[in-house]
């Protein structure tokens, strides 16, 4: 195992590579540091006189953001670091450009009612995934698309959905190459059979140690740590063995006397010590806990090589002495919400935020006061049951997962849809359910039928990272918007009855979950934006893992509690209802 730990200034963040390979991904669990470290990584190549693209594939990217520039789906250059270009791949852009793709040789030719229905086909949640896989695939599988740089840097969503986004190169391939009716769920397969060759050279270039590194992120917590193993398997079954593991936030206490500082120098040391035998076999570096917020390319570059971690120029101005936001504690805001009886509850916000353990002790503590109660999540990387901790009979523990939710579904259609179909008819059907798109169908109706379980009780949902989410609210609203045109008849009372119910202050509580940094607070904020389009409004709002309520003396940790508050005080100004959730010093 090579490992390399930030001693000196002259340290970069990706020294352990002193020849990186062309393409590096940063993957891992939300809110580990991959943007910080993509973006560091690709302001220090660009350093170097290299010319270097920075790419997120996050549908919450906030690259703009840390990089201080606006960004779209095209190239555009970062101010202040000559070589560097970024850009978002949007998946609503690219699913709008498919779309017109796919339609617009048809305009003036068909009727406009053939065109309304085409349209209609294409304005689900398979098309945004299509569409957004195929941007990548362009970037990562056709070499005349980026041979004007010398790398290309990905700054991935949330493990779950990098996941899914590597799976398809594999699953729309074989999909095409098992295809016989010449169909899909997105139309004629003629569009996806000249895409062969781009999602096979895609596959190739991932899994080709020459040219590509995946960088797991992860912070030395449990958690992140068995995420990240999880990944590094999940990586090794797509035959993607090139990997390596950056540990982030890395603290080692200044002051030994501050009690907090121990508690998570100790915490950090612990999950350093049982790291799993998978991971501590590759390559490893360790970065440390800085004291600012790496927003900016002035901070990036301090993050990158060490310089200015003892300023204090990036230290916000404290609030005075009584002058902090009213908040309230997490046990008011449950007490308020077992007050309705039953109900949904929904923690959401950004990766890593911490919206399983919230959703965890919330739904423990209404467990706790006797109410009956169903916790689950909608990540694909979340293990809710890893966290709880409770024995109560009264609170019971699942999670939608995408395969069985996927061969259930299956297995349902084939006994209903396909009862009474000849076998020509009856294959026709199973291939199409062979679609990756078929996953999405089965996990939308799995939450519909969770959601509905809230009429009598409480169900306590920790939803994907922000990205994941909204795709799965946009699908709701699509099959809403099909309900309605179709009537009511051959759909389920769960689906027929999902988004109104979302919509219904007395039935949804939805609680926005952000830490005490600008990009939680921001990406929560535009977050709050969607679901107000989409007629859901937040309960509450919750600023997890602060260090403002806490007195401490390592000057470390006093100097992010400094630069937090004015975070809090944001969202003091957006919240009707805010909850300061101090940093535990137990797990």
């Amino acid at each position: 195992m090579l490992l390399l730990t930030m001693q000196s200034s002259a340290l970069s963040p990706f020294s352990l590579l002193e020849s990186p390979t062309r393409v590096l991904f940063f993957t891992g669990k939300g809110g580990v540091g991959k943007t910080s470290l993509a973006c560091a990584t690709a302001v220090e190549l660009a350093d170097r006189g290299l010319r270097v693209l920075l790419v997120s594939t996050d549908p919450a990217s906030n690259l703009d953001e840390v990089l201080g520039v606006e960004l779209n789906g095209s190239s555009t250059t970062v101010p202040d670091v000559p070589g560097l270009l970024a850009l978002n791949i949007d998946p609503d852009e690219a699913a709008h450009a498919y779309r017109e793709r796919v339609v617009g040789p048809y305009r003036g030719i068909l009727p406009a009612a053939a065109i309304d229905s085409m349209e209609e086909q294409l304005s689900g949640a398979c098309t945004v995934e299509i569409a957004a896989f195929d941007e990548f695939s362009k970037l990562l599988g056709d070499p005349s698309a980026t041979e004007e740089y010398d790398h290309v840097i990905f700054d991935t969503a949330p493990t779950g959905h990098t996941l899914r986004l590597l799976e398809l190169p594999g699953a729309w391939s074989n999909f095409i190459d098992t295809n016989v009716g010449g169909t899909s769920c997105l139309g004629p397969l003629s569009g996806l059979e000249s895409q062969r060759a781009l999602y096979a050279a895609t596959r190739d270039a991932l899994q080709d140690p020459q040219r590509t590194t995946l960088v797991l992120v992860a912070r030395p917590e449990s958690g992140s740590l068995g995420e990240a193993e999880r990944t590094r398997v999940e990586l090794g079954s797509l035959g993607v063995h090139n990997q390596v593991l950056m540990m982030n936030g890395v603290f080692v206490a200044t002051d030994p006397d501050d009690p907090i500082a121990a508690a998570m120098e100790a915490r950090s040391g612990k999950a350093r010590s049982v790291i799993p035998s998978g991971l501590e076999a590759l390559p490893r570096e360790e970065r440390p806990l800085v004291p600012f917020n790496v927003v900016g390319v002035e901070a990036l570059r301090a993050f990158a090589t060490g310089d200015g971690l003892q300023s204090t120029s990036t230290v916000a101005q404290a609030h005075p002495s009584g002058d902090a936001p009213k908040a309230d504690t997490l046990a008011d805001l449950v007490e308020q919400i077992a007050a309705r009886g039953s109900g949904l509850i929904m923690t959401m916000g950004k990766g890593g935020v911490g919206k399983t353990t919230l959703a965890v002790r919330i739904a423990e503590r209404l467990a706790e006061l006797g109410h009956s109660v169903h916790l689950t999540t909608t990540d694909p990387a979340a293990h809710v049951a890893e966290v709880v901790r409770s024995t109560s009979p009264h609170l019971s523990v699942s999670r939608i997962d995408p395969e069985k939710e996927t061969r259930d579904y299956t297995a349902e259609v084939i006994a209903t849809a396909g009862a009474g179909l000849d076998a020509e008819g009856l294959a026709l059907l199973q291939e199409d359910l062979r679609s990756p798109c078929t996953e999405e169908i089965a996990v939308f109706q799995a939450f519909a039928r969770e959601v509905e379980a809230a009429a009598d009780r409480f169900v306590v949902i920790d939803t994907a990272p922000t990205g994941h989410t909204l795709l799965l609210l946009d699908a709701t609203e699509a099959y809403h918007r099909e309900v309605l045109k179709r009537g009511d008849d051959g759909v389920p009372a769960a689906v027929r009855q999902l988004l109104p119910r979302l919509r219904d202050p007395s039935f949804t509580r939805v609680l926005l979950v952000t830490m005490p940094e600008p990009t939680p607070v921001h990406e929560a904020q535009q977050l709050a934006a969607d679901l107000e389009r989409a007629g859901i409004g937040p309960f509450a709002w919750i600023v997890n893992q602060a260090l403002t309520p806490l007195d401490l003396s390592d000057p470390v940790l006093a100097r992010r509690r400094a630069n937090e508050e004015r975070s809090v005080a944001e969202v003091a100004a957006l919240a009707d209802r805010m909850v300061v959730v101090p940093w535990q010093a137990a797990p």
